[in-house]
């Protein structure tokens, strides 16, 4: 692991000596330590409670040139297989961007609309077992178009299918996905919207619907995604869902409490989505909060939450399970190493 990551900081050197010569260079380290206690029927998971530690994760931003930047985020506390040499490493792309228009390419988010899914793995507590089940990192190639008054963003992207090599051990490298996404800001309405088609077997696709939807009103924030996913027009529409919304309330600069609700079904009577399999329907509810001790800065965060699942699971290797409460509080923590602005 050691030489693996040795050796990709090795890689970047050169881009990063070019970059402090001709723009911003950002680095930084981030990390966050959980205390856990978890309880499914009433009974502590021993395994899953106690002192976790979260994410360490190191992150490098820059820009080569006036239309050239680049993006690598790498977690340290992540295996990298020895076949696949990117396992670890969340991004890595360049990005050439030339007035409205931008071509991305290298491993990277796998588009689909939602904000829970939008969210910084290293920045959320409660999730949906979509979430916890979706790989959502692929090498691709994309392209954005952004409106002149910078409102509304049209992505399309064309990567490797997030099921390859998930849950059945697929291994086919000629699995594919085909991604549209709009990133809107409308006054008060924000939205993630996007129509995707994933290869869940070679040859054979599943297709999603996902409308990411955020309204903000002064202090207050709610977001309500909605997610309709089929493999065929038999199961087209409300077979195979997921739900999830959150409240977010900030009474100052240093606090945000908030509410959380997901929901993920599957009826259809087919296989295909290897996220959600059929027979699967649970509900997690939580509620948590978060304060900032340093004044006008987020790069200490310490938090609180409870959460309560319940329904019928029938992932193998589902993250949510019935009668289960989990409750967690931790801190995280983001230091810069290097900083450099363009003159």
């Amino acid at each position: 692991m050691k030489r693996i990551m040795l050796l990709a900081l090795m890689m970047l050197i050169p881009a990063f000596m070019q970059a402090q010569e001709n723009g911003l260079v950002n680095l930084r380290i981030e990390a966050r330590l959980d205390y856990m206690q978890e309880m499914r029927h009433g009974e502590t998971v021993n395994d899953n409670s106690g002192f976790k530690g979260r994410y360490l994760n190191i992150r490098m931003d820059g820009q080569l040139s006036e239309h050239f930047s680049y993006s690598y985020r790498q977690r340290l506390n992540k295996p990298n297989n020895s076949i696949t040499f990117f396992d670890a490493t969340d991004w890595i792309h360049l990005t050439y961007t030339n007035k409205n228009w931008s071509v991305s390419a290298g491993k990277q988010v796998v588009g689909i609309g939602g904000y829970e899914y939008d969210v910084a793995p290293i920045d959320l507590y409660i999730y949906s077992e979509y979430w916890g089940n979706i790989p959502c990192f692929r090498v691709g190639v994309s392209g954005t178009y952004t409106t002149d008054d910078m409102n509304d963003k049209f992505m399309f992207q064309f990567c490797e299918s997030p099921f390859r090599g998930h849950e059945l051990n697929i291994n086919n490298e000629q699995m594919f996905a085909y991604n549209a996404v709009w990133y809107g800001t409308h006054g008060i309405f924000s939205s993630i919207w996007s129509v995707n088609m994933m290869e869940y077997l070679p040859g054979k696709f599943m297709n999603y619907i996902a409308l990411g939807n955020r309204f903000t009103f002064g202090d207050f924030q709610f977001d309500i995604d909605l997610m309709n996913r089929a493999v065929s027009t038999r199961n087209f529409f409300g077979k195979d869902m997921s739900f999830m919304s959150k409240f977010m309330w900030k009474p100052s600069d240093r606090f945000n409490v908030f509410l959380i609700a997901t929901h993920d079904f599957n009826h259809a009577d087919e296989i295909g989505d290897w996220s959600i399999l059929p027979g699967t329907q649970i509900t997690r509810v939580g509620a948590g909060l978060e304060y900032f001790p340093l004044k006008n800065s987020q790069d200490i965060r310490l938090h609180l939450n409870c959460s309560y699942s319940d329904g019928v699971n029938t992932n193998p290797a589902g993250l949510l399970f019935p009668q289960q409460t989990v409750v967690d509080a931790g801190v995280t923590w983001r230091m810069d190493l290097l900083k450099i602005k363009r003159k």
